[in-house]
C-alpha cells in the first residue's frame, strides 16, 4: 500500500480548514473590537462615537472625539461551550466510532487598541489594532466526526490606520485601510490502513490588504446617524500538509473573508437616556467554496449565505461618574442547513443579552466593564464528510450541537 496515496484526501476538510472558528459574531468574525459595546450588545456602534474603538466602527467618529490624543485599551475574555450529542453516526469500517467529542470551546482572551488625534476641529486621524477573526474549535482525537475535522483554528490580526474630515456641521467622512495576517490551522485523523489512525496537519498564512469607509450624519441635537462599510479582504494562503512519517507537502488555498455594511443609530432622550441600534449586513456568500491546491485540488463546498444582524441597546445617566448600559441582539448565522454545518464550525443563530457601566475616573479617563451571555439555536448536523483514505468513501456525520456563550470585558480610556 503506498502510504503516500493515503494523505490525498486530507485536503477534503469538509469540517472547514480554511473557514473555521468560534468567534461572537455570525460565522467566524469577531464582534469584539472594544470592551464597552459589550455592555450594549454593540447595538449602534457606528454612530456611538464615544471612545477611540470609534477607528474601527465608524473612522468619521473620530471627529466627535476630545481634542488631542485619545487613547483606548480593551480586553475581552471568551468562554465558549459547545456540546456535540451523537444521534447516528455510522461507523467506518474497522475503526471505533469514537465518542462526543467533550467540550469544543473553551476560554479566549481578545485585546484591541486604540488611539486617535485630532489635528483641527475639521481633521482627525487614528490607528486600530486588534483580531478581527479568530478563536479555535477543538475537540477530544476520539471524537466521532474526528475524520472530517476536531480541530481548527483561525487567527487574523488587522492594523487599522485611518483618517476622518469634517465637512460640515451636520456630515463627518472617514476612511481607514486594513492590513490584515490571516493564519489558518487545521487538524484531523487520516487512516493509514486497517484499525490504523494517524494525526493529519494543515496550516497556512498569508497577509492581505482591505478598506474601510463611514459617515456621521448629525441630523439634530440629538440624532446621529452612522453609516459604514467595510470590505472584502483576499488571501493566498500557502503553508504545509503534513502527516508525521507520511506526508510533508506545500499547499495553497485562497480565503476571502466576507464585507460588511451596517447603518446605526444614536439618540439621546434627555439628559439621563439614550438609545442606540443598529442593521448590519455581512457578505458570508463570499465563502461558497474554498479550493486547496497541493497534492490534490479539492473544492470545499460551504454554500454559506449572507447574513443581518440587529440590535438594540440602551444606557442610562445615574450621576456624573456612573453611566450604566443595556443591550440585546439577534445574529443571524451564515450556514444555510444542517447538511452545511461542519465539526469545526458548528454556528447557528444567535441572541445577545448584555449589561455594562461606564465608570468616570476623572475629566481625562474612565473604565468600562460588560458582560453578555449569549443563547445559540440548538444545530443539527447532517454532513458528509470524505473519509481521508486511500480507499475512499464518506461518512455522514448525525447529531446536534449545543453552544452557549459568556463575555467578560474591560476597557480604559484616556484623553490628553
Amino acid at each position: 500500500m503506498k502510504l503516500r496515496k493515503l494523505a490525498v484526501w486530507v485536503p477534503l476538510v469538509v469540517g472547514g480548514a480554511f473557514a473555521s472558528g468560534q468567534a461572537m459574531a455570525a460565522g467566524f468574525a469577531l464582534q469584539n473590537q472594544n470592551g464597552a459595546g459589550t455592555g450594549n450588545a454593540f447595538a449602534g456602534a457606528a454612530a456611538a462615537a464615544e471612545d477611540a474603538s470609534t477607528v474601527f466602527f465608524n473612522p468619521a467618529g473620530m471627529l466627535l472625539l476630545p481634542q488631542g490624543h485619545n487613547l483606548t485599551v480593551g480586553l475581552t475574555v471568551i468562554d465558549r461551550q459547545v456540546d456535540f450529542s451523537d444521534r447516528g453516526t455510522a461507523a467506518v469500517p474497522t475503526f471505533a466510532l469514537g465518542r462526543d467529542g467533550g467540550d469544543g470551546g473553551g476560554a479566549a482572551v481578545v485585546p484591541v487598541g486604540y488611539w486617535s488625534y485630532s489635528i483641527s476641529p475639521t481633521l482627525a486621524v487614528g490607528i486600530g489594532v486588534g483580531p478581527t477573526f479568530g478563536n479555535k474549535t477543538e475537540f477530544d482525537k476520539d471524537f466521532v466526526g474526528r475524520f472530517s475535522g476536531y480541530f481548527a483554528e483561525i487567527k487574523q490580526i488587522n492594523v487599522n490606520p485611518s483618517i476622518a474630515y469634517r465637512v460640515n456641521e451636520t456630515v463627518s467622512l472617514g476612511f481607514g485601510i486594513n492590513v490584515a495576517k490571516n493564519e489558518t490551522e487545521f487538524r484531523q485523523m487520516a487512516i493509514l490502513g486497517a484499525g490504523t489512525e494517524r494525526e493529519a496537519h494543515l496550516k497556512g498564512d498569508d497577509v492581505g490588504i482591505g478598506w474601510n469607509a463611514g459617515a456621521l450624519f448629525q441630523i439634530d441635537p440629538a440624532t446621529r446617524i452612522g453609516l459604514t462599510y467595510r470590505s472584502k479582504i483576499k488571501f493566498d494562503l500557502e503553508g504545509k500538509q503534513t502527516i508525521p512519517g507520511v506526508l510533508n507537502a506545500k499547499i495553497e488555498a485562497e480565503l476571502e473573508t466576507p464585507d460588511t455594511a451596517s447603518l446605526a443609530l444614536h439618540r439621546q432622550v434627555n439628559e439621563r437616556w439614550e438609545l442606540l441600534a443598529d442593521l448590519t449586513w455581512t457578505g458570508w456568500s463570499s465563502i461558497e467554496e474554498i479550493r486547496v491546491e497541493g497534492g490534490t485540488a479539492p473544492v470545499l463546498d460551504y454554500n454559506f449565505k449572507d447574513t443581518w444582524r440587529v440590535g438594540l441597546g440602551a444606557g442610562y445617566r445615574v450621576n456624573d461618574k456612573w453611566k450604566l448600559r443595556f443591550g440585546v441582539a439577534w445574529d443571524e448565522a451564515p450556514v444555510r442547513s444542517a447538511a452545511d454545518r461542519t465539526m469545526t464550525l458548528p454556528d447557528s443563530d444567535r441572541t445577545w443579552l448584555a449589561v455594562g457601566a461606564r465608570y468616570t475616573l476623572n475629566r481625562n479617563a474612565s473604565v468600562d466593564l460588560g458582560y453578555a451571555h449569549i443563547f445559540f439555536k440548538d444545530a443539527p448536523t447532517e454532513r458528509v464528510a470524505a473519509i481521508p483514505t486511500a480507499l475512499g468513501g464518506t461518512q455522514t456525520i448525525h447529531g446536534k450541537f449545543e453552544v452557549s456563550a459568556d463575555l467578560f470585558s474591560v476597557q480604559y480610556n484616556h484623553n490628553f
